[in-house]
């Protein structure tokens, strides 16, 4: 316990963690500086030791199989907050600062997707148990990053606002055909065929297809909706305008170039595309063991240096972009305290280790929307300067236009 003590220590500048270990001794770390508070214990003698070499995926595992366990009066938040506001490098011997050094620079390499994997690896997630995802998700199952004009929104209110402000930035008219890359359980498809769109909408997950083909079915929309089980790099055709929602973070290290150049493919000279995306506004890194492992094998979210690199290289304009900081944060917020209030039926679906690591999953994206270096970005790119409108002021417009016409409330304030 003092060899993690000494690494810990000088990295808790903010806050304070109290350890119990496994033979009852109590261990305050931090404690400096104010901040977020938590007391966990340790439930194995030796997990103190395991924790020196890779501490963020052996403390979760440990927290998934119950040896580390968080006492009354901490949530999984604290713990986790106590390591996000705390941004410096771990105290480490020289051998343990090699030893990361190395182990960065080989996760990079081996973060390298290979599209040929990228399928298997999309539907790990994906395709779980729908009614996992219906216990935490609004009644369209909707799983990206929604857009609140104010925090107090509801999760149902941030998603419909969601699917309005893409219907906006595409600036759809009748007949427009329109490629959808990631289409999840259908709610865009949907929205955009009822804007009056003919709509294309690529998947890797058969789970998500069938649901969504079921959804367009009884609406009637069936003529207007296509579903492919396909990804984005086994796909050609022309369409008016294409749009990427929450498909980017799997696009993986390297690709990028690969993905806006589909993109360009597909669109016509005159037409546009609007990319939806997790972003860090650090440079380039790499995903967590525990992510990796876990939850999104492959996934990575790309800097904004990445990005703008591949869009350059691709001769793409960029024609418009937004930066949304704080909107997944909430989002995130209302999908954790739903899972929590349904942690039974999560249980019976799957198990307890399962939900805790599923716990923990929202938790950390929760806790990196709101204090580590992750925000969501909306671009416009398009092959012609001239594609799209001269002033963004068609956005709101066209956001007023979809309000007014649902009955909405037409104020647009900003989270």
């Amino acid at each position: 316990m003092r060899a993690l003590a000494r690494m810990l220590e000088p990295f808790l500048e903010k806050g304070q963690l109290i350890i119990i270990d496994a033979e009852n001794v109590r261990h305050e770390l931090g404690g400096r500086a104010p901040g977020p508070k938590a007391v966990i214990r340790f439930h194995d003698r030796w997990l103190p030791l395991k924790m020196l070499w890779d501490p963020e995926l052996v403390g979760a595992e440990a927290y998934m199989d119950g040896r580390l366990t968080l006492e009354k009066g901490t949530h999984v938040n604290d713990l986790i907050s106590v390591f996000t506001v705390n941004r410096g490098p771990f105290n480490a011997t020289a051998l343990q600062k090699v030893v990361w050094s190395f182990k960065d620079g080989h996760a990079r390499r081996k973060q390298r997707l290979d599209l040929s994997r990228n399928k298997a690896q999309v539907r790990h997630h994906y395709d779980l148990n729908t009614d996992l995802y219906r216990l935490f998700l609004d009644d369209g199952l909707n799983y990206s990053c929604a857009y609140y004009r104010t925090p107090e929104d509801t999760l149902e209110q941030a998603q419909a606002a969601k699917l309005d402000h893409l219907i906006a930035k595409l600036d759809l008219k009748p007949g427009m055909r329109v490629l959808e890359i990631g289409g999840g359980w259908g709610s865009l498809a949907i929205r955009m065929a009822q804007a009056g769109a003919d709509v294309t909408s690529l998947n890797v997950s058969p789970e998500q297809i069938r649901i969504a083909e079921k959804r367009v079915e009884a609406l009637g929309l069936q003529n207007n909706v296509e579903f492919i089980c396909k990804d984005y790099n086994e796909f050609s055709g022309e369409y008016d305008r294409v749009i990427s929602v929450g498909m980017m973070e799997h696009v993986g290290i390297g690709n990028f170039d690969a993905y806006f150049a589909k993109v360009k493919e597909c669109l016509r000279p005159k037409g546009f595309g609007v990319i939806h995306s997790i972003g860090r506004y650090t440079p380039p890194g790499t995903t967590g063991p525990f992510l990796t492992k876990y939850i999104f094998p492959g996934g990575y979210v790309p800097s904004l240096s990445e990005v703008f690199a591949a869009t350059e290289r691709q001769r793409l304009w960029v024609c418009d972009a937004e930066i949304l900081r704080l909107h997944y944060y909430y989002t995130l917020r209302a999908w954790r305290l739903r899972f929590e209030a349904n942690w039974d039926k999560a249980k019976a679906l799957y198990d307890e280790r399962f939900c805790r690591m599923w716990q923990l999953y929202l938790s950390a994206c929760e806790m990196g929307f709101l204090e580590g270096s992750t925000m969501v970005f909306q671009l416009i790119v398009s092959r012609e300067r001239d594609a799209v409108p001269l002033l963004r002021d068609f956005i709101g417009d066209n956001e007023r236009k979809l309000q007014a016409a649902a009955g909405h409330d037409t104020r647009f304030q900003r989270a």
